[in-house]
């Protein structure tokens, strides 16, 4: 079998999307990706035309060595957009070998690991009581685990802290956030303490920093949130600097999810080695597709790191089947990240992986079990879109 061409698909069903199709020589045979980056869709659009080129005529079921060819092509390898663009090409393979196989990718990855994929949502509100209502609402429909957050600015990230909206006053360009950190570290235990001592101690709460926050900072929300039993504090620093994760470490023993942002082994290795986190929040779809998760995932497995896998919205169907085959495949799963998509986005991209009572259905169509709706994609016409904009109260770029 040979790949005879790689369709590069940017759609925008709801939000927009960067889509692969690797076609082969074998009548009727071929694997659907996704390297959605936001705000950055045509970088990774473009890359994947110009290294697409590389794997031509190659046989599609040796995915690891294709993997390794378009990693070091370019001598100046990695990033968030080069990650991406190899991504897709890898879950394209993935889905390929399953149809060949006749098996869902998971069965390649070792098999069924776990019987239950638990998966966690949003609830956010304008106060504690409102948050608390949404985050019953989803317990009522099954959700073991939510995430909770107080409404402000960009997803509720900053809560209270986010203190104003400036509009841009320009079509398609994002507004200004602008975050000051005090009131969010008062206000955000307050709303633990709320949740707890209405909800009890057995519902798995999350909550989401989103980088918002000095390691000082971090360290005193950590602390202040340990009595509230969180499932885990998510993204409380940014990802550059691996070394202030020591400080928030050892001040509390809230766990901590971290890499949302990463792209790389590298960047999972130094929090892994010191045992500074407690789950590793990295999107298949970012960090090098199925080949590079599953690997992450081994080493992450002796220092008792779990997985939560990033699942938002900027994440397509596709990108969130491939997370779920890797989620029933390692031992040393945590819980995922679930996200509704609009009703277009199930049209472009059918089959798409499915919930009961909290929790993902086992997959059982060969491959991902996703298709590429090529001659609908193309009525969702990309739509120009950019990442928030955080400033500090003084006016200076925030860390996010």
């Amino acid at each position: 079998m040979k790949i005879t061409e790689v369709k590069v698909i940017v759609t925008c069903p709801g939000r927009n999307y960067v889509l692969v199709k690797i076609m082969t020589d074998e009548p009727g045979i071929y694997g659907v990706g996704d390297g959605t980056l936001s705000g950055s869709e045509l970088a990774v659009a473009a890359d994947l035309e110009h290294l697409s080129q590389l794997i031509i005529g190659m046989d599609p079921s040796n995915i690891e060595d294709i993997w390794q060819k378009v990693y070091h092509c370019t001598y100046w390898r990695g990033g968030p957009v080069f990650m991406s663009a190899l991504s897709a090409i890898d879950l394209a393979l993935w889905d390929i070998k399953g149809k060949v196989a006749g098996l869902p990718v998971y069965q390649l990855l070792g098999g069924q690991s776990r019987d239950d994929v638990w998966v966690y949502t949003h609830a956010h509100g304008r106060d504690p009581q409102e948050v608390e209502e949404h985050v019953r609402s989803f317990h009522e429909k099954g959700f073991k685990f939510v995430r909770a957050q107080l409404t402000g600015g960009y997803g509720g990230y900053g809560g209270p802290g986010m203190l104003k909206r400036v509009p841009s006053g320009r079509e398609g360009i994002p507004d200004t956030d602008y975050f000051s950190p005090e009131k969010y570290l008062i206000e955000t235990p307050k709303m633990f303490e709320h949740l707890r001592n209405a909800l009890g101690m057995e519902v798995n709460l999350l909550h989401d920093v989103h980088e918002q926050l000095t390691p000082n900072e971090a360290s005193r929300l950590a602390k202040s949130l340990e009595p509230y039993r969180l499932f885990y504090m998510e993204d409380p620093l940014r990802p550059e600097n691996k070394e202030s994760f020591e400080m928030v470490r050892r001040s509390s023993t809230t766990s901590i999810a971290m890499g949302e942002l990463f792209t790389s082994r590298w960047d999972c290795l130094p929090l892994f080695m010191k045992q500074l986190i407690d789950f590793i929040r990295f999107a298949p779809i970012h960090i090098g597709g199925i080949t590079e998760a599953k690997k992450i995932m081994a080493m992450a497995e002796p220092f008792q790191i779990r997985s939560a896998f990033h699942g938002a919205a900027d994440i397509g169907p596709i990108g969130q089947a491939a997370a779920i085959h890797i989620d029933y495949a390692i031992p040393n799963f945590g819980v995922q990240e679930w996200i509704t998509f609009h009703p277009s986005t199930y049209e472009v991209m059918p089959g798409a992986c499915q919930l009961e009572d909290g929790m993902v259905k086992l997959p059982q169509k060969p491959g991902l079990g996703l298709d590429i709706d090529e001659e609908l994609a193309a009525k969702y016409p990309y739509q120009r879109a950019y990442m928030p904009i955080v400033r500090r109260v003084d006016g200076t770029y925030h860390v996010y």
